[in-house]
């Protein structure tokens, strides 16, 4: 009997291609489905310190919704390193302005924040339509519960 660990090799790995429709659902539902799919725990071959996660497509960001009250209380940070360089952004006014920035920094910190989580972020595609220009990888549609 063999004890040794399965590990997937780098050639092994295939990569597919995922649509999921963001509209009227909550941005952490979708966040943590794609977040699923990009690390690639969804498969059987999953190991946490490879990069064996597939590509994802999120449609309709600007039709997701914040539930509670998040939409007026919830602050998007960034500081720009300088003294009083603290910048607040409103979810609201972040929904309104740059919903695919919002949606993408949801799933990013669901991502290891290390190079490999980096690696990772690089699979996401995020539109605010229903349009999108990756037919020719042939998505397949991932429904979100």
């Amino acid at each position: 009997m063999n004890n040794t660990t399965y590990s997937p090799k780098k050639a092994e790995i295939e990569s597919k291609w995922y649509i999921i429709d963001a509209a009227n659902k909550p941005i952490g539902r979708v966040a943590t489905e794609a977040a699923k799919l990009l690390r690639g725990k969804h498969k059987p071959t999953f190991t946490p310190n490879i990069d064996t996660g597939d590509h994802v497509i999120i449609l309709n960001v600007k039709d997701v919704i914040l539930t509670g009250n998040k939409l007026d209380q919830k602050m998007y940070r960034h500081h720009s390193g300088y003294i009083g360089g603290m910048k607040e952004t409103p979810a609201r006014v972040m929904l309104e302005k740059n919903p695919e920035k919002a949606m993408t920094l949801a799933v990013k910190g669901m991502l290891p924040h290390n190079s490999l989580g980096r690696s990772q972020l690089k699979k996401l595609r995020v539109y605010s339509g229903n349009e999108h220009e990756n037919q020719a990888q042939k998505p397949e549609v991932w429904e979100v519960k």
